[in-house]
């Protein structure tokens, strides 16, 4: 199947989604110059090829007490792909990055307490084969966070579906 083709249009209404996803079609056919349909139909057309998606996200001060954990992994080099993938199958994990540097992994999760960070560092990751070193960081105050560049929330619930 050959990847979806963006043209200028699509990009610019992505922007705009991007920029506040409540804007009204009307709203975005006029300022981009076309009909309300064609906007309806482009946005259709994106969702269905998975390019975009709609959805609500929570501020971290709605969590009580959930803090934002980094854990930096040090992983066989030539197994860095094949470990992350690992690590990302843990469901209280929230983001994987392979990365450069002194880590070659990064793994994001939203913690309640101490106890769980080290459960997942040290029993789930650090026990992972190939895994060499992991070093833990977790914020303390967000100063700025862009949910269009990482959205980050907590795994769904199983049999919490709608």
């Amino acid at each position: 199947m050959a990847a979806p083709q963006l043209d200028a249009l699509d990009t610019q209404l992505i922007d705009m989604l991007g920029r506040d996803a409540r804007v009204s079609n009307r709203r975005i056919a006029a300022e981009l110059g076309v009909t309300e349909g064609t906007v309806r139909g482009r946005i259709k057309r994106l969702q269905q090829d998975g390019l975009i998606a709609f959805t609500a996200i929570t501020g971290f001060q709605l969590e009580q007490r959930a803090r934002l954990a980094f854990i930096n992994v040090q992983a066989d080099v030539d197994r860095v792909r094949e470990i992350a993938q690992v690590i990302s199958d843990i469901p209280s994990v929230n983001a994987v990055l392979i990365t450069m540097g002194q880590f070659n992994i990064t793994a994001m999760c939203l913690i309640d307490d101490l106890d769980m960070l080290v459960e997942l560092a040290s029993d789930q990751i650090l026990a992972v084969s190939g895994v060499h070193h992991v070093e833990t960081s977790i914020a303390v105050k967000t100063i700025k966070y862009n949910a269009r560049m990482a959205k980050i929330t907590r795994p769904a619930v199983v049999g919490d579906e709608d």
